[in-house]
């Protein structure tokens, strides 16, 4: 093999180790035909140059198959790279006939590819714009370059920061101002690996159309403001945000005995006021001084109205009015007929009083001092009673709220009392009212069939663990009688009667039945109390009067029997009272029964609450215009987890309604509202624009005649002072509904 390698040099050339080969292979066999002696070792020889040769030959066809693959690779090689010189080509050219700006990012933010339209409305950066371009540098040269407009107030920086933070959404569409009143609309967009791709469109022709036609509207929309101002009957004024002249019409000279041309545009509203002072006299206690306070107040401005006298006998009406951009707008009416009108009027109406008031005062002399105090006090008590039901409920709610706060605390037992306290107040102002009611003959009822059992069963249930905790027994006979009354005065009429024998039954036990009697039932209530001297049996009846003086008022003021005598006299329901010392008590009441017809159509509403779930999200809209009870419940409701939406009249409520754009789930409103508005109305207005929404007004009316209205309207009522049980119950059940 030595010998062989020294013959054979790789490095010749394929032919020529083959032409060796060969040379060697016949000297070999020359040798063996010549020495036959040593014919063993030759022929082994050859069999080793035969190998030798089969391996070139294998080699080298090894090497031309290499050869002719290398040769088809670099040709395909070769085709490939003509055509993605062609692709990247086509693709450039076809990118450069884009009408738009276009460069292309790649996923590391460099620049890879843009077109010659791409930042030429930018000439100091546009030769900046090289492949292999950072995405932040693109940006912080755009910033800085003198060819971008900044918005008024916003330097180089916070404008790269803001289109740096907009550059990681996914899309991207803004518009940028350039030199020159040049637009260019600006979009971004992803690609899916990741690179971004911007496009900039010069929008230049669209923004100045917008703007022109902008500027027609808004020339149109100033000639219609013109006409209209010129043809009305009132004069008015416009003042902008900065209390200057920036509208008026013709008739406010007219009225006003001011020259036309002395308003101008710009004018400040103390010059105007200066020139009005000169030719008419401030009436209704207002001044100069208070107008101007009113112009010049920063907080919200109510509407502002008052008169002005002109010597000619002339009275203008003066509306000023605050407009949403901080303005105002100021209007001038002239009302001297109807003031005449309302003077001629009072001068008739005096003299009619006058001749009344002759006609009547025998009359007046006739009544008696007993009736005139009497009056006086059902009025005063009525009065009375009814403005404390509304700081009453405040006070309710709140110690209710803080109540349950404090439940565990060493507060808990004086709020307990508190509590107890306002729920004694309220029974006393409850009775007072109804007392008053009785006396004036206002108290409405409505007859109608009762189902005494039904009735009897609810004050079971209510009396029976009162009576037990006293250690007395309490025996309710049940009847299935149906009588003529009022459900809701008899419901209170045997109430105090069995509350009163509860109360003043120290032991023994208290009995409540029906007896039939002719045309009627007779309902008693038996105790066997300590009895009721004869001679005091007829005062029993009055208010405040209690045979135990030293009781507590947490026991009762004395109004329990006379609100029973009172309202068994308005329904012509007989009442008697029969009583031993030492034996008990017994009062009865006589009732007509009911035809059969109408028995079984009639219920008797009851104070069952419904279970207290939870108010979360529940969004309420409160209309209360009293503030402190307006946030007495606003203070519950949250605490009940409920969403509050408080307001303190309908337009109030319409604008937050409209401002945070959403509907409520329950409607709470006041009854009596400002500005003469009812909140039934309000319920009605805000369900048209809002649907059949649940809603509930609170009162300190309790005429039937507005449950009635409540009733057919759809809407729940609850009286003053508010009961909260009775107040979740409702908005548990708007809830589940």
């Amino acid at each position: 093999m030595n010998i062989l390698d020294s013959l054979i040099n790789e490095q010749d050339s394929l032919e020529r180790q083959n032409d060796k080969l060969r040379k060697i292979a016949e000297s070999l066999m020359r040798r063996v035909e010549q020495d036959t002696d040593e014919s063993g070792a030759a022929y082994a020889q050859f069999q080793r140059a035969a190998m030798l040769e089969e391996t070139v030959r294998a080699r080298t066809q090894e090497l031309e198959r290499a050869l002719d693959l290398l040769n088809d690779s670099n040709a395909k090689l070769a085709l490939a790279n003509a055509e993605t010189e062609a692709a990247r080509a086509n693709l450039a050219n076809a990118i450069e006939t884009v009408q738009e700006g276009f460069a292309l990012f790649d996923a590391d933010e460099k620049l890879v590819m843009c077109n010659s339209r791409f930042g030429k409305h930018m000439r100091d950066i546009h030769p900046l714009l090289k492949p292999g371009l950072p995405f932040e540098d693109y940006v912080t040269l755009v910033a800085n370059s003198p060819f971008l407009a900044l918005p008024d107030g916003e330097s180089a920086v916070e404008w790269r920061e803001k289109r740096m933070a907009r550059h990681k959404d996914n899309h991207v569409v803004f518009n940028a101002r350039m030199a020159g009143s040049r637009w260019l609309q600006v979009s971004e967009h992803r690609t899916p690996d990741g690179g971004t791709v911007v496009l900039q469109t010069d929008v230049t022709d669209m923004v100045l159309i917008e703007r022109q036609e902008r500027e027609r509207l808004l020339d149109d929309q100033a000639r219609l403001i013109r006409a209209t101002l010129d043809h009305l009957d009132q004069g008015v004024c416009i003042f902008d945000a900065q209390s200057r002249l920036a509208g008026w019409n013709r008739r406010v000279g007219e009225l006003l005995s001011i020259p036309y041309g002395r308003f101008l545009v710009g004018t400040h509203f103390d010059m105007v006021l200066e020139r009005i002072r000169e030719s008419v006299e401030f009436e209704d206690d207002h001044s100069p001084e208070v107008i101007d306070r009113w112009v010049r107040a920063t907080t919200r401005r109510a509407p502002l109205s008052f008169e002005l006298s002109l010597s000619n006998d002339r009275i203008l009406a003066v509306f000023a009015q605050a407009m949403p951009d901080d303005g105002f707008v100021i209007s001038f009416t002239d009302v001297s007929a109807e003031r005449a009108a309302v003077r001629a009027i009072s001068n008739a109406k005096e003299t009619l009083e006058l001749r009344v008031m002759e006609r009547t005062l025998e009359l007046e002399d006739a009544l008696s001092e007993a009736e005139r105090a009497n009056a006086s006090k059902s009025r005063f008590v009525a009065a009375a009673s009814h403005d404390l039901l509304q700081p009453l409920s405040a006070a309710k709610l709140y110690v209710t709220s803080v109540e349950v706060e404090h439940a565990h605390s060493p507060q808990g037992e004086r709020l307990e009392k508190a509590s107890n306290a306002l729920l004694s107040v309220e029974q006393i102002l409850g009775a007072l009212l109804d007392i008053s009611k009785l006396d004036s003959g206002q108290a409405a009822v409505h007859v109608s069939a009762v189902p005494l059992r039904v009735l009897l069963e609810q004050l079971s249930d209510e009396m029976r663990p009162i009576a037990h905790q006293k250690g007395l027994e309490m025996r309710v006979v049940c009847t299935d009688a149906v009588v003529l009354s009022d459900a809701t005065y008899l419901r209170r009429i045997l109430q105090n009667l069995m509350s009163n024998a509860v109360r003043y039954t120290e032991s023994g036990r208290v009995l409540v039945g029906a007896r039939r009697v002719r045309g009627g039932v007779r309902v008693e209530v038996w105790d066997t109390g300590p009895g009721i001297p004869e001679n005091q049996q007829e005062r029993v009846f009055d208010e405040f009067h209690r045979l135990n003086a030293s009781a507590s008022p947490a026991n009762g003021m004395g109004l329990g029997l006379a609100i029973v005598e009172r309202a068994c006299r308005t329904l012509q329901h007989p009442l008697h009272l029969s009583s031993k010392l030492g034996q008990g008590t017994c009062f009865s009441i006589e009732l007509p029964l009911a035809p059969e017809q109408l028995g079984a159509q009639t219920t008797v509403s009851t104070n069952d609450t419904q279970p207290r779930d939870g108010l979360e999200h529940l969004i309420i809209l409160l209309i209360e215009n009293d503030a402190e009870l307006r946030d007495a419940l606003t203070l519950t409701l949250e605490g009940w987890s409920a969403d509050v939406l408080p307001c303190a009249s309908l337009a109030e409520a319409e604008a937050l309604l409209k401002e945070v754009d959403i509907s409520p789930d329950v409607i709470v409103a006041d009854y009596q509202l400002d500005d003469d508005l009812l909140g039934l109305d309000a319920v009605i207005a805000l369900r048209k624009q809002h649907g059949p929404l649940p809603a509930c007004i609170i009162t300190a009316n309790r005429t039937s005649s507005l449950a009635d209205e409540c009733d057919q309207a759809g809407v729940s009522m609850m009286h003053k002072p508010l009961d909260a049980d009775l107040l979740r119950a409702f908005l548990s059940k708007a809830q589940r509904d």
